[in-house]
């Protein structure tokens, strides 16, 4: 039986491969020569994983990259299943790289909400949204878009209102190893620093008028609450 890989386990098993862990899921990105080059290196991987591509396999082929995720999509995390796929895929000799053209990463939208199950309808019917996968009929989790285009929007709850501050804000998370040098160059580029308390699992930043974005990673991450919640993975 496939064995749900704790943060650390499934950074270690892949990450000297090329591999990140994020969200919940492992990330790679090919440089690719062409649209047919990119098409044919997807393939690949499709082939690489076999019978198991379809319920772990997720490919997004551009012009000049193939961005591949691997997740145990009905449990909604990583299994040994996947690391097991993702050497494959490394096997068959596509090769990842990190840091070309950009770090893999994800965004979220994250909202602060007094009554989480009052407004989270609204946001999943004017985005086209559906529940995640592992959700069980949560009314407070996080919604997806089901073709996999935009980012993820989850809830944190509020304990107060807070009028002057904003509610919505960006979460971008990237690999832990790229953390300092995207907070680094945040900070060159006119931003500031509100808080490294919950580092790494998040550190809040903000634009010269105040409006916060979150640079997250997967590490330090267990029992971390924010806003009353415990944080995403």
């Amino acid at each position: 039986m496939d064995r749900i890989l704790t943060r650390q386990e499934a950074s270690d098993a892949v990450g000297g491969d090329g591999w990140r862990y994020l969200l919940g899921s492992l990330r790679a990105q090919v440089p690719a020569a062409s649209p047919a080059d990119a098409a044919a290196m997807a393939a690949r991987a499709v082939a690489a994983c076999g019978e198991h591509a379809d319920g772990h396999l997720r490919v997004d082929v551009r012009a000049d990259r193939v961005v591949l995720a691997l997740q145990t999509l009905d449990l909604g995390t990583v299994t040994t299943r996947d690391t097991d796929l993702a050497r494959r895929i490394t096997a068959a000799g596509l090769a990842t790289a990190p840091g070309t053209p950009r770090p893999v990463q994800l965004v979220e939208i994250a909202i602060d909400a007094l009554d989480i199950p009052a407004v989270r309808p609204f946001w999943k019917t004017i985005l086209g949204y559906a529940d995640e996968s592992q959700s069980d009929g949560d009314t407070t989790a996080a919604i997806v878009d089901p073709l996999g285009e935009g980012p993820a929007v989850w809830f944190q709850r509020m304990d107060a209102p807070r009028p002057h501050r904003n509610r919505i804000h960006l979460d971008i998370c990237v690999p832990h190893d790229e953390a300092a040098a995207r907070i680094a160059a945040a900070l060159a580029a006119g931003g500031r620093l509100l808080s490294d308390a919950a580092a790494p699992a998040f550190w809040v930043l903000a634009d010269v008028e105040g409006n916060e974005a979150c640079v997250t990673t997967w590490q330090g991450r267990d029992g971390v609450v924010s806003g009353g919640v415990e944080m995403r993975l």
